[in-house]
């Protein structure tokens, strides 16, 4: 686990999106969803992308309809442009939730830790507010780091993929 954080940290401080990338975006965005999608760090955006991309290729492969599930893939962490994090202070809250056992995550009184630990709720009413997604779109992205909730096939793949990138 130590050595794939490793990995996710150089990801991030070498994270640039590409041509392919920004067309991949357009493709299931719309403008409006692009212009709310740009407002994640450059980290965050490639990691949505990287998740997409996993989502789409993990869809083909199980003859599953992707364009939803690549469309709440691109917007699942829109919850994190109200906790904005470099990658040294993500790492550091990592390490620190890891050591403390957990506990990090409960101290509610520090507005960055309590909004990136909940940034699944906060994407949910960021984007339950432009009231034009469906009930599912929304649960997918509130729940997308719920790995207690057992059977959702789409949940399932958007938690594996979200967790490989």
């Amino acid at each position: 686990m130590s050595l794939y954080r490793v990995k996710q940290f150089f990801w991030a401080i070498t994270a640039k999106m590409s041509l392919e990338d920004i067309n991949f975006i357009k493709s299931y965005l719309n403008s409006s969803e692009v212009e709310l999608f740009n407002t994640l760090t450059g980290y965050e955006q490639k990691h949505s992308v990287n998740v997409a991309m996993d989502v789409k290729e993990t869809c083909r492969a199980k003859n599953m309809n992707s364009y939803n599930m690549i469309r709440v893939a691109l917007l699942h962490d829109i919850g994190k442009t109200q906790a904005r994090l470099n990658p040294i202070e993500k790492s550091i809250f990592v390490i620190i939730n890891k050591l403390s056992k957990g506990r990090l995550k409960n101290i509610k009184t520090l507005k960055k830790v309590e909004k990136y630990y909940n940034h699944g709720e906060i994407g949910y009413r960021i984007l339950k507010e432009c009231g034009k997604y469906d009930d599912r779109f929304l649960y997918l992205i509130e729940n997308h780091h719920n790995k207690s909730i057992v059977g959702d096939k789409e949940l399932e793949i958007l938690i594996e993929s979200d967790d490989k990138n």
